[in-house]
């Protein structure tokens, strides 16, 4: 093994967000040669006590010298901390990989899912992401999943590809998550509930848009999607309808997939192109997956395929993926994929 992999040295920016809590567990649970983790974040965060490989460690603020003889650096927090400081690791020589989609607009920036290689052409007009470029975008969970099901069923024909996707609340991070938790509580107990990030009833409801006083647009978090989406897939693969749903779940996206052929394939056969698009079936008699039951999981989950009763060539997939997991998993691989070449 070179030596430059044998003493891979990474740094999380980002490193007490969910993302970037995962990010850690992942490249400490896996095979990933890191010889030495570096845990950055912002001020609010900085001196808080964590381990790092098992050992003791504390968040360190983002200084000129926070990226050092870094290989890859990994930007998991805030959009707008990623934006200030990914100059600094690229100007110290870092690759980067960004998980926290604030990097989308920057000309030399590569969307990547490596899983995908094998089964999609070129982008149009790009180069390949191992020809010298050193700043990559891990798509979101949500774009992951429609840019997999699109490459699998691109052989297939595909006169309509839509996908409904139902977002968990840790997509708004840890606040999110504890408005939840209190309007479950208080709704229960018949008390007053407090909507300060959604400035809506999220609790035992479904919604298509967040409340005026919602500093966040869901709107906003769909055409995102949708970009990122449509950036990977244009000239590649069809590019499907996206739809978004905020649900009252702490963790993962659930979604429900149709797609229209213009052949009639066999089941079988549209379950080993699924699989080869990265996705894991579940079995015949197991149950369906459901967004707590692919926690943990790196590759996103399907169920059996179900053809329309009404349309002959219309098929439908019910599915969940980690919303942390996999986006995280996407990224080690690209930094995998780049000391492998």
């Amino acid at each position: 093994m070179p030596a430059d992999v044998q003493a891979c040295r990474v740094a999380i920016a980002g490193a007490s967000s969910l993302r970037g809590k995962e990010l850690k567990l992942l490249l400490e649970d896996g095979n990933f040669p890191a010889a030495e983790v570096r845990l950055l974040d912002e001020d609010i965060a900085v001196g808080t006590l964590t381990e790092a490989g098992g050992e003791p460690a504390v968040i360190q603020a983002v200084d000129h010298e926070s990226f050092e003889r870094v290989r890859f650096a990994f930007f998991a927090g805030a959009a707008a901390f990623a934006a200030r400081h990914w100059e600094t690791a690229e100007q110290a020589g870092a690759t980067v990989i960004d998980l926290s989609g604030g990097l989308a607009g920057v000309p030399s920036a590569r969307r990547w899912i490596p899983a995908l290689d094998a089964l999609l052409p070129p982008p149009p007009a790009q180069t390949s992401p191992q020809a010298g470029g050193r700043l990559f975008l891990s798509p979101s969970a949500p774009a992951i999943v429609a840019c997999s099901l699109a490459a699998a069923l691109a052989g297939f024909e595909v006169e309509r590809l839509a996908l409904v996707f139902f977002q968990p609340v840790s997509e708004r991070g840890p606040a999110g998550i504890e408005e939840l938790e209190s309007q479950t509580v208080k709704l229960l107990a018949l008390q007053p509930i407090g909507q300060e990030v959604f400035d809506a009833q999220v609790a035992f409801n479904l919604l298509d848009r967040y409340g005026e006083a919602s500093d966040a647009r869901l709107a906003d978090a769909r055409s995102s999607i949708v970009q990122e989406i449509r950036s990977y897939l244009e000239g590649r693969a069809p590019v499907p309808a996206i739809q978004l749903i905020q649900a009252p779940v702490f963790y993962s996206y659930a979604f429900t997939a149709y797609a229209e052929l213009g052949a009639q394939p066999e089941l079988a056969e549209l379950g080993r192109a699924l699989e080869a698009a990265g996705a894991r079936l579940a079995g015949a008699g197991d149950a369906a997956p459901s967004n707590v039951s692919v926690a943990g999981e790196s590759r996103l989950v399907l169920s059996q395929i179900e053809a329309d009763p009404n349309v002959g060539r219309g098929y439908w997939l019910w599915g969940a993926a980690d919303n942390l997991r996999l986006g995280a998993a996407n990224a080690i691989r690209i930094a995998e994929t780049l000391l492998a070449s």
